[in-house]
């Protein structure tokens, strides 16, 4: 029988929380986020101060976004929802809540009225469960659902979802993102989803001159740059094989800043800000396009000029710098052909602007193509051949080509030894005959 002082003691700590527990939830709970347009120009706020988004499309690394100026995350589906809200609430960042709406070219039925009411009965369940956390900063809606669509009620479908989340949350605004921009869905989203406050609008090489288009089309209200980043796979000059030719870390640094200037921060009626993509790594096309960050953690040049463009700052150390990479004296736009066995020279030139010494890695892969997904989804990453070196040094590999005809990519990674490193790739192919591909 437990003592009758130990039970005062718990008694009074109850009591003593009971009291404080509105206070609590009070401090920790929904911070008021709206969209008010001020003499035609479109201005978010949180918690009634103005709040421009510079944002990180991914979950990790979180404390460095941080430190180099960003303040919002962006995810695309609810999985590991609280542990995400709760980490970016610690760091003072604020969270996208993305969810997950079905997309057509992965099988889901926009004709099938039980699917798309059991879809929306779902988020219902998922706003209610989160709306009340203090690092939601508004609701993403689907994510390119326009692409390789043809069934125009998933807008019908978005629109219940935007209609169920203001009933349910008068906290935070609603989001919906296209890939790119299309007159076409610029219309249907005005016309069938009105319940949608802010057009999101994932844009690569397009991102210069992205202002103008929206408003041409016709969208009257803000918007938000949802993804960002390098030239993508589409968009770049190919081999006469079809492999898309990279830009090396240096030419992306140089365009993350320009679009980030001439593209994003130029548009201050009308742009809320937006997520750079990807804050992490994967596998797609290469596994250097698109991620942030290497599988170790490791940073290009790219991540310099984003922290100069949040911060206003450059970092201590500065990332190495790539000015140059050629294949048996030629540029990847080429498109060299190696006889196998062959004896071939790869020549860089990299500099590092604190005088660092670089270690140089150099890896083969073979070629992607066959093996790249769509939109996004998971790619295999292709299988790693092993180097013959005939001789190695600063920033130059002589090497036996391989001897299985196909193409392949040599990499070349830069390293400074205290976390940063250049990168880039030069697609190859072996021919066995003159005749081949």
């Amino acid at each position: 029988m437990m003592n009758r002082q130990l039970f005062r003691i718990l008694t009074i700590s109850c009591f003593f929380c009971l009291a404080f527990l509105p206070l609590i939830q009070a401090q920790e709970g929904p911070i008021k986020v709206e969209v008010r347009e001020e003499n035609g120009n479109f201005q978010l706020y949180r918690g009634g101060q103005p709040y421009y988004i510079n944002g990180i499309g991914g979950q990790i690394y979180m404390d460095r976004g941080k430190a180099y100026g960003a303040n919002s995350v962006r995810t695309w589906g609810a999985d590991d929802a609280i542990k995400i809200l709760d980490e970016a609430h610690s760091k003072g960042l604020t969270v996208l809540f993305g969810l997950w709406v079905g997309q057509e070219r992965q099988g889901f039925d926009y004709d099938d009225a039980k699917a798309v009411k059991s879809q929306l009965a779902y988020f219902a369940e998922v706003v209610k469960s989160y709306k009340d956390h203090p690092a939601i900063l508004m609701w993403g809606i689907g994510n390119e659902n326009d692409l390789m669509y043809e069934n125009r009620k998933v807008w019908t479908a978005i629109n219940d979802i935007a209609k169920m989340i203001h009933e349910v949350d008068p906290n935070h605004p609603t989001m919906t993102v296209t890939a790119g921009l299309d007159v076409a869905e610029v219309q249907l989203i005005q016309e069938r989803a009105p319940h949608i406050d802010v057009y999101g609008i994932n844009t690569y090489g397009g991102l210069i001159g992205i202002d103008q288009q929206i408003r041409s089309y016709g969208w009257e209200g803000p918007y938000i740059i949802a993804e960002w980043g390098p030239n993508g796979h589409w968009e770049v000059p190919k081999t006469k094989w079809g492999a898309p030719i990279e830009q090396t870390s240096a030419v992306k640094a140089a365009k993350y800043r320009e679009r980030y200037e001439q593209g994003i921060a130029r548009d201050k009626e009308r742009c809320l800000g937006s997520y750079v993509f990807l804050w992490g790594n994967k596998q797609e096309t290469t596994p250097t396009w698109y991620g942030l960050f290497l599988e170790n953690g490791e940073e290009t040049e790219v991540m310099d000029e984003l922290e100069y463009c949040w911060s206003g700052k450059w970092p201590e150390n500065r990332a190495p710098h790539i000015a140059s990479f050629t294949l048996d004296g030629k540029e990847p736009t080429a498109s060299v052909y190696l006889k196998p066995g062959r004896k071939y020279t790869a020549e860089t030139t990299i500099t590092d602007p604190n005088g660092d010494k670089l270690s140089y890695e150099w890896i083969i892969l073979e070629s992607e193509i066959g093996l790249t997904g769509s939109g996004g989804d998971a790619e295999v990453k292709p299988d790693q051949v092993k180097i013959k070196v005939q001789e190695e040094g600063e920033g130059k590999l002589t090497f036996k080509a391989p001897n299985q005809e196909g193409g392949y990519r040599l990499f070349i990674y830069a390293r400074d030894g205290k976390g940063k490193v250049a990168t880039a790739n030069f697609p190859f192919y072996v021919r066995i005959h003159s005749d081949s591909k």
